[in-house]
C-alpha cells in the first residue's frame, strides 16, 4: 500500500492513487495537471520523512471541477444597541484526482 501526505493550500491531505480530494482553489496547466509537493510517503514497511528524498517525489494530479463550498452565516449581534450585521461566505474550491506517486 502506498499512499503520501501532500500540502495544498496551507493544510496536509493524505493521498493514494485514484483518490479524489476537495482543497481550497487551484488552478493547473493548461491540460489541468498539477504536482503537489509530498510530506511523507509511505510505501509498504517502508516510511520516508527525508527532506531530500521527498524532493525527488512527484504526486501528480489532475484538476476534476472547480465548485463552491455550504454557504457560511457570519452574524454579529450587541444587546440592547440596536447594532446586527449579517454576511455570508462561500469559499472557492476545487476538486482533483490523484493520478500517480512517483
Amino acid at each position: 500500500m502506498v499512499y503520501a501526505v501532500v500540502r495544498t493550500s496551507g493544510r496536509q491531505e493524505k493521498v493514494e492513487v485514484g483518490s479524489i480530494i476537495t482543497v481550497n482553489r487551484v488552478s493547473g496547466d493548461s491540460t489541468g495537471k498539477l504536482q503537489l509537493p509530498a510530506v511523507l510517503l509511505v510505501d509498504g514497511d517502508q516510511v520516508t520523512t527525508d527532506a531530500a528524498a521527498l524532493a525527488k517525489v512527484t504526486v501528480t494530479a489532475e484538476v476534476l471541477n472547480d465548485l463552491r463550498g455550504p454557504k457560511i452565516v457570519i452574524q454579529r449581534y450587541k444587546n440592547k444597541t440596536g447594532y446586527k450585521s449579517r454576511q455570508g461566505h462561500r469559499q472557492d474550491l476545487t476538486r482533483l484526482k490523484v493520478t500517480g506517486i512517483k
